[in-house]
């Protein structure tokens, strides 16, 4: 079930459901909020109906048991393709940008007859992140799409995107979730972390139910603890800021240092608001 966004849940229905679908949907919004998660729900939702056996669900709901379904979560169907950074050659972590030879590869993909029904389904996340050389190919493409062919592009700063790709795209916008959204996320995620926890990290997180996952899986609140504590009580023997460093500096810890450096604007920036809010004024 896609939280938050009903209005572009009903866009897309809408237009599947008459069969008067854009070839090209341009996903926008910020990070974390659910953009990739509707993608792939909208993509299967397509596949599973074009190619069958019949079912009856909430818009872009499919059953998880549906045999296109069990397809795309093995990443197994033919006529779906998902383009994003692929890991370095050379090194650890993921390449800088999509490459001109996976969008080539997508043409070649998109030169073939789909397998298990007249449709195929095509995410880019984010399309952001493509190469200049990668974005003209991919324009090429838009230009002039196959028939029955459905892309799905996940934007964070559509501005930066050429305008004869956002041109060619029916946009859906995507907002920061609220706070009951979030909530109610979190507690399907993650059920073992507790309610006022789970109320921390809503706060923490700024409407992006993805920062949220990884706050709350990585046990950030302690972390923003110390920084408060850090913020507001100072740190004149620099013992506290030599414990927070410890923390964060431990073994297989580097997923919650680039966390809590994701996290430390925002921190700063609500105790700032927090100040003047306490003082009456602004300094």
């Amino acid at each position: 079930m896609i939280l938050g966004h009903d209005r572009a849940v009903e866009q897309f229905s809408s237009a599947w459901a008459m069969r008067k679908l854009h070839h090209a949907w341009l996903l926008a919004g910020p990070r974390g909020v659910g953009k990739a998660r509707f993608a792939r729900a909208a993509a299967t939702r397509l596949l599973a109906e074009a190619a069958g056996p019949a079912f009856e669900a909430a818009p872009l709901d499919t059953p998880a048991e549906h045999p296109m379904a069990r397809l795309i979560t093995a990443e197994s169907h033919p006529d779906m393709r998902w383009i994003q950074r692929l890991p370095r050659e050379k090194g650890e972590g993921l390449a800088r940008n999509i490459s001109v030879k996976q969008v080539r590869e997508l043409g070649e993909f998109l030169g073939l007859t789909p397998a298990l029904s007249d449709w195929r389904a095509i995410v880019i996340d984010p399309i952001d992140e493509l190469e200049t050389s990668a974005a003209n190919a991919l324009l090429k493409i838009l230009e002039e799409p196959p028939p029955n062919s459905l892309f799905l592009l996940v934007s964070h700063a559509p501005g930066r995107l050429l305008p004869t790709i956002r041109s060619r795209c029916r946009r859906l916008d995507f907002q920061s979730l609220d706070d009951d959204v979030m909530a109610s996320i979190l507690e399907r995620e993650t059920p073992d972390v507790s309610a006022a926890e789970r109320q921390r990290v809503v706060a923490m997180s700024e409407g992006s139910a993805g920062r949220a996952l990884a706050f709350a899986e990585l046990g950030l609140a302690k972390l923003e603890d110390a920084a408060l504590t850090i913020l507001r009580q100072g740190d004149p023997t620099n013992g506290r800021r030599s414990d927070l460093a410890q923390d964060l500096g431990k073994k297989a810890s580097a997923e919650r240092y680039a966390a809590f450096l994701d996290l430390a604007p925002s921190l700063i920036a609500r105790e700032a608001r927090g100040c003047r809010g306490r003082d009456g004024n602004a300094r």
